[in-house]
């Protein structure tokens, strides 16, 4: 897990949160159930590491939910230290000029 705080980290946790508090478990039940430390399981909810790809889906599994329904909305503009703001067509466009 990368350690860095981002609007895009924090909006994740705050729905990973939300969903295991509508479940009525714990951060040590998720947890354990996702085959993880709480205290890194912790660090997701309060959006202060970013979930591997294998985490997310495993959080998203136990918590019975698409792991698309908690990345929804989420852009590469609300992450940090992002140096290019070009996409992919930019780029073939402006090579093609």
């Amino acid at each position: 897990m990368d350690n860095f705080t981002s609007a895009a980290t924090k909006i994740l946790g705050e729905r990973i949160r939300e969903c295991r508090v509508n479940l009525g478990l714990s951060q040590e039940d998720v947890a354990h159930l996702a085959a993880m430390h709480v205290s890194n399981f912790g660090k997701i909810e309060r959006g202060l590491a970013n979930p591997s790809v294998h985490t997310l889906l495993r959080i998203a599994s136990v918590l019975e939910i698409d792991p698309g329904v908690l990345i929804a909305g989420l852009s590469g503009d609300m992450v940090t230290k992002r140096p290019h703001k070009l996409t992919a067509a930019e780029l073939i466009r402006a090579r093609q000029s």
